[in-house]
């Protein structure tokens, strides 16, 4: 089966799993949503949907997020990953904003990114879902699974993005970058997942995969690495 075609018929069977979706950040607009986004990384959405109510209630702006100083910040987000990190670049790109883009998010690529903090993803979740700007963000289950299904040989996360970008219609892009994420999240595991019974890569899976992830699980197990 060719790419184009295994594109399309994963693309079909996602669309009936996940007729809607959604980003699974608590946000009120583009600014709440990059500060979640940022928090996100090397974290849980289910975590930062614990700690943003109590920021966001100090800080629903760049103005206050500003204002708050890195100690006030990271003494709210302290049980997130890289919290020094995080709180720095949460006040660094507030205050970014209010001197270059009068408070309010960009709403370029170039532009985000040059923003403490915001990388080409994080840019690209804000482009899609705050703005409705075809962009496909890649995170790690969308990178493993377009390796995993033959869609991208999974070299670099950039090189995933420019495959899954020639194969899907840009109209599709914002909503099955989430929809990839769900079925990765929920039926897809990366470690002992059961490829033959799985409903995509059950078909979708490439020899090539399947033979690597059975050697990487063999090796794991004579390792005593299996909990």
């Amino acid at each position: 089966m060719r790419r184009a075609e295994k594109a399309d018929r994963i693309a079909s069977q996602l669309a009936v799993l996940y007729p809607t979706v959604s980003i699974p950040l608590n946000h009120a607009d583009p600014f709440t949503l990059l500060v979640a986004v940022v928090l996100s990384a090397q974290s849980t959405d289910k975590k930062v949907n614990e700690v943003t109510p109590a920021l966001f209630m100090r800080a629903p702006g760049p103005v206050e997020m500003s204002a708050m100083g890195e100690n006030a910040v990271r003494s709210i987000i302290r049980e997130i990953g890289l919290a020094p990190q995080k709180a720095k670049a949460l006040v660094g790109l507030s205050g970014q904003l209010l001197r270059d883009h009068q408070g309010t998010v960009p709403q370029t690529f170039e532009e985000l990114e040059a923003l403490p903090g915001v990388g080409h993803k994080t840019a690209s979740v804000v482009m899609s879902q705050a703005f409705g700007i075809p962009a496909f963000p890649v995170d790690t289950h969308i990178h493993r699974l377009a390796a995993r299904w033959g869609l991208s040989d999974g070299r670099s996360v950039g090189q995933t993005e420019r495959d899954l970008k020639k194969l899907f219609p840009q109209e599709q892009w914002n909503r099955l970058h989430l929809q990839i994420i769900f079925f990765g999240r929920e039926h897809c595991s990366a470690l002992y997942h059961d490829l033959a019974g799985c409903q995509i890569c059950g078909w979708a899976a490439t020899k090539k995969r399947i033979q690597q992830e059975r050697q990487a699980n063999g090796s794991r197990h004579r390792h005593g690495r299996v909990r």
